[in-house]
């Protein structure tokens, strides 16, 4: 038995081993190409991706811990809503001004009246008021500024010369996703062809039209309570569109129902913001975000109302049938784990010190799957970015745009150790000169505080900076005197958190935009090692 074994036994062995080592090696192979895979792949830029992924970049978790970039202010209107968030019916209703439909009004006058009256176009007369002066500048405007979509003409009027006539409407930057609308008026000088049509001759500049320039009315209690607060004369035009007023308790149908959102209108404004270098408090929400749009997102009661009308409700009803009410102290309890209390009201209190006081700390976790951050409810100021459309509509919405980081982040060598070099003014000069045509526009977003800074570049450029607007914020202007009424009457300060919010939106709607990081400078956005 033993010499007949003894043949076999080595075979079994071989098979074995050579199974073990096919096994290993592929084990092996496996790993090595895991391994290559890991250093090589590099995850998509989500900001070089479609609208759902920048949906995703702004709603999923992220660590409140990390270095924030406290030079760019976004919010809602930067990206491209879900269906669910799109805009209401009557805001979407708006139709927008086309080339089809221009041809078609054109069509339709023709049909009407086939040509010029045969006095006026022998004489070169215009006629301001003759529907054909309005499609001349309509196309032109369409070819002029590409960048803008136009609602709403007004009918021509009369400029100061018999050859110019004003023309007013309304208009939307194709950058922004919001539903709302913004105002320009022009003078334009208007030719007569050889075949007797109008054409546009010259173009004025941002609301040079001011034989259309809307009436100068003024209500009061523009942003209170009801209350009739302080008439203050204005220099320019009230935005008649924003609606700023705080809803009642009695106006909330959906109070009972308990889909009712009460909200702190007052909030503390960082001391990064603040020239005291201090945090301040008693900051109204609507000096920042467009309360309106949270007003149709959501059903809104002020809280000190809400507070007012809670304590006659227990006082009128006894101690035995006050309101239950549970006080909720960290965001680390879930929506889920409140999911069964019976409580009437549950107040979220966020006292503890950063990060643990950011309200949206509550959707993170398993709470993310089911309570998404609503960034999508919160877009900037409407009185803010009516400053950053007459910037850009002073440059003709035709400039380029670079960001500027330095502050506390140039001065932080350990983390940026190239930042204060790679943005001087000879490095700046340099670099954009290779990036930005010669003599355009050039806006730059910055927190550099020394407004001289930039001056080398005024050789090369023709240079805007926030404070070359500062009367758009001044005593005399429109949004100085809408946030005075919101603020019963005294003086707000333009802030450095609304110097962010502007700079960022006007940086936007650049047609060439150069980025401090990965344009300027190699270091890092959040620092060493972060890139």
């Amino acid at each position: 038995m033993l010499p007949s074994n003894s043949t076999t036994e080595p075979i079994g062995q071989n098979v074995i081993k050579l199974i073990s080592n096919l096994c290993f090696s592929f084990f092996v192979f496996s790993v090595l190409i895991f391994t290559i895979i890991a250093i090589t792949y590099q995850p998509p830029d989500p900001w070089l991706q479609s609208a759902p992924a920048l949906t995703q970049l702004f709603t999923q978790p992220q660590n409140p811990t990390f270095h924030v970039d406290t030079s760019i202010f976004n919010t809602g209107e930067d990206i491209t809503l879900p269906p669910q968030h799109a805009p209401t019916p009557s805001r979407a209703a708006v139709t927008p001004v086309t080339e089809s439909q221009i041809q078609i009004t054109e069509d339709k006058i023709g049909n009407s009246t086939p040509s010029l009256a045969s006095d006026a176009c022998a004489s070169r007369t215009l006629n301001c008021s003759d529907p054909r002066v309005l499609v001349a500048v309509q196309r032109f405007n369409l070819r002029a500024f590409r960048s803008i979509v136009f609602f709403e003409y007004r009918m021509p009027v009369n400029g100061s010369v018999a050859d110019e006539c004003d023309v007013a409407w309304r208009f939307r930057n194709k950058k922004e996703k919001s539903w709302r609308k913004y105002r320009d008026f022009r003078r334009f000088k208007i030719g007569i062809t050889d075949d007797c049509r109008y054409k546009v001759v010259h173009a004025g500049g941002w609301h040079s039209g001011s034989n259309v320039r809307p009436n100068r009315t003024r209500a009061t209690g523009a942003g209170g309570r009801g209350k009739s607060l302080p008439r203050i004369s204005s220099n320019s035009n009230r935005d008649d569109e924003i609606n700023d007023t705080i809803p009642s308790l009695g106006s909330q149908v959906n109070f009972r129902n308990g889909k009712t959102f009460v909200m702190d209108l007052s909030m503390c404004l960082a001391a990064t913001y603040n020239p005291s270098n201090k945090d301040e408090e008693g900051k109204d929400f609507r000096y920042y975000f467009d309360f309106e749009h949270l007003k149709e997102e959501a059903s809104i009661v002020e809280e000190g109302e809400f507070l007012r009308d809670w304590k006659k409700w227990d006082k009128n009803n006894g101690k035995k049938r006050k309101v239950p009410v549970k006080k909720v102290v960290t965001h680390k309890v879930t929506p889920m784990q409140l999911k069964k209390d019976k409580s009437t009201i549950i107040w979220r209190q966020f006292d503890a010190p950063e990060p643990e006081n950011y309200w949206y700390r509550v959707c993170e976790g398993q709470a993310a799957k089911y309570v998404q951050r609503p960034w999508h409810a919160l877009w900037k100021s409407k009185r803010l970015m009516n400053i950053v459309t007459e910037i850009s509509g002073r440059m003709d919405w035709d400039f380029d745009a670079v960001h500027v980081i330095r502050g506390e982040k140039a001065e932080r060598k350990d983390l940026w150790p190239h930042l204060d070099s790679d943005t001087s003014p000879d490095a700046l000069v340099e670099k954009l000169k290779g990036m930005v045509q010669p003599w355009r526009n050039l806006y730059i977003a910055t927190n550099e505080p020394f407004y001289n800074y930039f001056d080398k570049l005024r050789s090369n450029f023709k240079v805007h900076l926030l404070d070359d607007y500062k009367e758009l914020w001044g005593n005399t202007s429109e949004w100085y005197n809408e946030t005075s009424l919101l603020n019963n009457g005294k003086p707000v300060e333009f802030d450095g958190y609304m110097r962010v919010a502007v700079d960022t939106e006007v940086f936007y709607r650049g047609k060439t935009r150069v980025e401090t990081f990965y344009n300027l400078t190699q270091d890092c956005k959040d620092g060493v090692n972060t890139c």
